[in-house]
């Protein structure tokens, strides 16, 4: 039976009668990492190939962040940043030998690399964070990937295959530029997996309400859709997009989280 989080942050210290939470956050990430589920069933990853698109994008975008910052371009997408970080930097041993089990069971290259980079990051965020540049965290959207429908492939082409969905990641200088995907929320992610293609309309110049249309079987299907209070979207008469202005999904995942956490703050 392997350890839980706790059991493993108090052999750190193996001779004090108490947990020691320095450390914790690299603890935690690795028992998320623990949990993926890296080869899921096909269709209910798929269901989530939105979501895994805007969170993968969004890692490429932050990894090139972090590779400029650290002159690791050669090394992007897919590293280990505290290489460039601290060279010297090791993981304590205990805490090293889980985290190689859980990496003797990955097949792929770059996503060994990344979970290694994951729990380590967040080992030297606990210990040293002064050392750490004002940037967000870098491995956050693509943990959130991983628990959301587990490994992507490359191809031969350039493509990331991600279940569902494939896109080339571009260029680090192209993906500096992209559009920060920051509403990461698990409920928001849910809100924007569906089926069908997807456009997403708000009125202008207001805070909401978002609406959607779906084109489903090839396009001879139509449904209109609104996000609402009740946290779910609901069939509308609403959606004349003349009146509304087209958006694009990374807005709408703000008006979604928007409602999100207004109803939250309502509830309190």
């Amino acid at each position: 039976m392997r350890p839980s989080a706790t059991e493993l942050i108090r052999s750190v210290r193996p001779h004090t009668g108490e947990v020691d939470v320095t450390g914790r956050s690299s603890f935690i990430t690795l028992e998320r990492l623990r949990a993926v589920d890296w080869i899921g069933d096909w269709n209910s990853v798929r269901r989530r190939a939105r979501s895994r698109r805007l969170l993968m994008r969004e890692y490429l975008r932050r990894a090139a962040l972090w590779a400029q910052a650290y002159a690791s371009e050669a090394a992007w997408p897919f590293f280990d940043v505290t290489d460039y970080v601290d060279p010297n930097f090791r993981l304590p041993s205990e805490l090293a030998t889980e985290l190689d089990e859980l990496l003797s069971s990955i097949a792929s290259y770059s996503i060994r690399k990344t979970c290694l980079g994951a729990v380590r990051l967040a080992w030297l965020r606990d210990q040293k964070p002064a050392t750490l540049p004002d940037l967000a965290d870098l491995y956050e959207p693509l943990i959130l990937f991983y628990e959301r429908g587990g490994e992507f492939l490359s191809d031969h082409a350039g493509f990331l295959d991600l279940t569902g969905v494939a896109i080339k990641p571009l260029s680090l200088r192209d993906n500096l530029r992209t559009t920060p995907f920051l509403t990461l929320g698990n409920a928001t992610l849910d809100a924007l997996d569906a089926e069908g293609r997807i456009t997403y309309y708000a009125a202008a110049g207001t805070h909401g309400p978002v609406l959607r249309q779906r084109l489903l079987n090839g396009g001879t299907e139509r449904r209109d859709e609104i996000f609402t209070w009740s946290l779910r979207w609901e069939p509308t008469e609403e959606l004349q997009p003349a009146a509304y202005t087209r958006i694009g999904d990374v807005e709408a995942a703000r008006f979604i989280e928007a409602v999100i956490e207004k109803r939250s703050g309502a509830e309190q």
